[in-house]
């Protein structure tokens, strides 16, 4: 099993690299002399850029945030930080304040979330003292998505929830009139996802949600490809990484949430939620053969939290799903036993088969090298959806 969509390679001998987990089954991974993957290499080349853990990131780090306190002056808030109940948002809001910030927390509502989820952004912020504005789609309608892309047979069945997230991000700043959004990601800890191994826009969405959905989108905040550019250049917002400067590790997070708000683990990354977890868990690694938590299994043992035996050996287990998980998708989605077996037996479509805006993002690559340089889009947006040439 492995974390990208595997092809045949007939042609190449079978590698795994030096450092971390990633294998040559893995679309978009390619090895250099020394048998390092081009993902170790592109994490290497990230904390030489932001100076992750050491002093100049921090310095960097602390200009930001300073720019951050200047501009937020006159306003409630200066800023803001996605919230989902999990550790890196938690920890993030967590440390927002202890750095004199005055963040407004928003939380993306697909209305699958667990109940720990649920009660840790209100143990965090209650305690914080962080105002929280929630979005929440109707459930019908946010179900009728998913549904659709059970349907279609694609890999990116959360795609709505990600891609209505960043743009929620977006009106929030602009009703605030704010410029800056902390997003609580570590290419450190969590690892980098290989190019090609999904892929997902506005287009892609609503093609899919037309062809196979029934219920009208009227709550959903689709992020199409003028507005994406509209909220680029009229709001100018800043996507600010803080995990990416410096030397920031989960497990120690973890320990001082839990001994300082009550917060409670979920099982797992991205399992805060129970659509995360049945893509996570049950559907990519079933239909795709796909586990990604390869991610976080390779920047483990580059970060020699874990032998690379020790990291293969949990690897080659496969993920393990919650009891009852399953039957709980089926039934609220409206699948019977049958017809759900059906479909997850049925041959895997990619996103190359649909429309998408993906043409574009490439003709107007260095656009986006520029807005990645400004943060006024993630670099890995930039790394990921406008490099040519993806794996076939």
């Amino acid at each position: 099993m492995s974390g990208g969509l595997l092809v045949p390679k007939s042609s190449a001998q079978y590698q795994v690299c030096s450092r971390c987990i990633y294998d040559s089954k893995v679309l978009g991974v390619y090895f250099d002399e020394s048998g390092v993957c081009n993902l170790c290499r592109q994490t290497d080349s990230l904390a030489g850029q932001y100076g992750t853990g050491t002093e100049a990131g921090e310095s960097a780090l602390q200009g930001i945030l300073r720019q951050i306190q200047t501009e937020g002056i006159k306003k409630p808030y200066d800023c803001i930080v996605g919230v989902s109940g999990g550790t890196d948002s938690s920890y993030l809001v967590h440390l927002a304040v202890k750095w004199g910030l005055r963040p407004l927390a928003v939380h993306y509502d697909n209305t699958w979330n667990s109940a720990a989820a649920s009660m840790n952004i209100a143990k965090v912020l209650s305690k914080l003292g962080v105002d929280l504005e929630t979005y929440v789609v109707h459930n019908k309608e946010a179900d009728d998505i998913f549904r659709s892309f059970f349907l279609a047979g694609v890999p990116e069945l959360e795609a709505s929830t990600d891609l209505g997230y960043a743009y929620l991000l977006r009106l929030v700043a602009k009703k605030y009139g704010l410029r800056f959004v902390l997003e609580g990601h570590s290419f450190i800890e969590e690892g980098i996802t290989p190019l090609g191994a999904n892929y997902f826009d506005g287009r892609y969405i609503r093609g899919i949600h037309r062809k196979y959905g029934s219920v009208r989108m009227k709550t959903y905040p689709l992020m199409t490809f003028t507005r994406f550019l509209r909220s680029i250049i009229s709001t100018r917002l800043q996507f600010v990484r803080p995990f990416w400067y410096l030397n920031y590790e989960k497990k120690t997070a973890q320990e001082e949430l839990r001994s300082e708000y009550g917060w409670e683990y979920y099982g797992g990354h991205h399992l805060e939620n129970r659509m995360t977890a049945f893509l996570h868990t049950v559907y990519l690694p079933e239909k795709f053969g796909l586990d990604m938590r390869n991610n976080t299994l390779a920047a483990n043992v580059r970060n020699g939290h874990i032998s690379h035996e020790a990291a293969l050996s949990i690897y080659k287990e496969g993920p393990s799903a919650d009891p009852g998980l399953v039957e709980y998708f089926r039934k609220r989605l409206g699948f019977d036993a049958v017809r759900y077996d059906d479909i997850m037996s049925s041959k895997p479509r990619y996103w190359r088969e649909f429309r998408t805006y993906k043409g574009a993002f490439e003709l107007l690559s260095p656009l986006f090298f520029i807005f990645a340089k400004r943060n006024l889009v993630p670099m890995s947006f930039y790394l990921k959806y406008c490099a040519r040439g993806v794996p076939e």
